[in-house]
């Protein structure tokens, strides 16, 4: 696959199919923090009161069709330093290299559109194998384990942190 079809870019209001293709699939958003997406008027209001506001997200596209996410959010005041990162694909591009590919142009980007950001976090249940493999391929590093730390879907979950440095090389 060439890693041009690939692009990210802001959702629009538009990408409510796409998104209810993927968003609905409870296999892509069993470690998200939302539930899956039912309706397309369901699709419309994520995208009107989460998505397209939200301060850096963007949709992953494969030949300009949303396929995914990709979401950074920085911290505030004395933490405006770091940011945390989410993302997301849907199933038929699993295993493909596609998130790998997006987060490395999603993280290369966000460096240079924030300068003041020194540092990426990720949040990854321990059981999310796929997920750990893809930040190790960007070149994040696994940095610990945190005991019931994460509330996901009404359920504390345990998580392993990974970081990404502005100083870092992307693998």
């Amino acid at each position: 696959m060439d890693s041009s079809e690939i692009s990210l870019r802001p959702f629009k209001l538009s990408d409510a199919d796409d998104f209810l293709t993927w968003g609905s699939d409870d296999r892509v958003t069993h470690y998200l923090r939302w539930n899956s997406i039912t309706s397309r008027e369901e699709a419309l209001k994520y995208l009107t009161e989460v998505a397209i506001p939200h301060p850096w997200r963007r949709s992953i596209c494969l030949d300009r069709r949303s396929i995914g996410y990709v979401s950074i959010k920085p911290e505030s005041g004395n933490d405006r330093h770091r940011a945390h990162i989410g993302y997301a694909v849907g199933t038929e591009y699993w295993g493909r290299g596609i998130v790998t590919r997006a987060l490395k142009m999603a993280v290369r980007k966000v460096f240079e559109e924030m300068p003041h950001l020194k540092r990426i976090e990720a949040l990854v249940e321990e059981e999310n194998k796929e997920s750990q493999r893809v930040l190790e391929k960007v070149g994040f590093q696994k940095e610990g384990f945190l005991r019931k730390y994460g509330l996901n879907k009404g359920e504390i979950r345990d998580m392993f942190m990974y970081s990404f440095l502005s100083t870092d090389k992307i693998s």
